[in-house]
């Protein structure tokens, strides 16, 4: 077990590297980042006085190993809008981005638990088809169509819900049930096919052929089994919720990550852009390596992969 979390782990480190060296270039050949920051009818002088003052006149290998050491000690730069550090600006913005995504995955994992459980149940059946019909309509519908149509009926129609900002609990409950749509086909096909699989098992007509209950069959030993690949998938889908909140928290001015990375692309503060990308794909990262070593130890045999 410890080669295998050594090696997930190198395999992260890895491509943690590869995020930033590709953030960082692409974000070079964007443009003439000295011009963007100076602007468009800036003077040849001030532009150049731009590039040396943030050392955008250094060859760009110098400019990612000056940048990298200084984000491995948490220095990511100043920003060039807001008046806080580019640390502090992720400081503030994380818990939202963060909680909104765990919000998002609970829901799935809640309504998806039961659901996938009953479809698998009698698979082919009526209820199975209608909620397969289901999600498949809820995953073909984009985040941001999706979160515009809930505004304009909750918000803007009945005024029941606020449809912009993150002050109160009732802010999120519009970008939840976005977020727990777009995760909840994933988690109820998991569980489906899981508890299809299982009840199928020999080990489950051994516990019906002992007089056990058909609830205790279902819950006690189907539903343990089904679990593992529902709890190994569920960190990658935090991490992809939490990397995809860039459009989601601009539909709803929700004061995340994802916003900020919005607003800092649009005034070219190039040093927030690369911070944000490191953090993004850290977290990432690191809840793949959590979801790979949970489903080493629910399943033993991926350990000599």
């Amino acid at each position: 077990m410890a080669r295998y979390v050594l090696r997930q782990l190198l395999l992260s480190v890895a491509v943690m590297i590869a995020v930033s060296i590709v953030g960082f270039i692409l974000l070079r050949a964007s443009g003439d980042l000295a011009l963007r920051i100076a602007g468009a009818e800036s003077l040849t002088e001030d532009v150049e006085r731009i590039r040396l003052a943030y050392g955008l006149d250094r060859p760009v290998v110098v400019q990612y190993l000056d940048w990298a050491w200084k984000a491995l000690h948490g220095d990511f730069g100043r920003s060039l809008f807001f008046p806080e550090d580019v640390s502090t600006l992720i400081a503030q913005r994380l818990p939202v981005t963060l909680w909104l995504g765990a919000l998002g995955l609970g829901a799935s994992i809640i309504i998806g638990l039961p659901l996938g459980t009953l479809a698998a149940l009698k698979p082919n059946g009526i209820l199975d088809r209608v909620l397969l019909g289901g999600v498949v309509l809820g995953q073909a519908m984009p985040s941001f169509w999706l979160g515009l149509l809930l505004i304009i009926f909750f918000g803007l129609t009945l005024g029941i819900l606020p449809v912009s900002g993150s002050e109160t609990w009732k802010h999120f409950i519009l970008p939840t049930a976005v977020l727990a749509i777009a995760t909840l086909p994933t988690i109820l096909r998991l569980t489906r096919s899981g508890m299809i699989d299982a009840l199928r098992a020999d080990y489950i007509r051994t516990a019906r052929a002992k007089g056990l209950s058909p609830a205790s069959v279902i819950i006690k030993h189907a539903l343990r089994n089904a679990l593992i690949p529902v709890v190994a998938i569920a960190a990658v889908q935090l991490g992809a919720l939490i990397g995809g909140s860039v459009v989601l928290e601009t539909v709803f001015g929700i004061q995340g990550l994802g916003y900020l990375a919005w607003e800092s692309i649009n005034r070219a503060d190039y040093p927030v852009v690369q911070a944000n990308v490191l953090v993004l794909g850290a977290i990432y990262c690191l809840l793949t390596f959590v979801s790979d070593v949970l489903h080493a130890l629910l399943d033993p045999r991926l350990r000599d992969q």
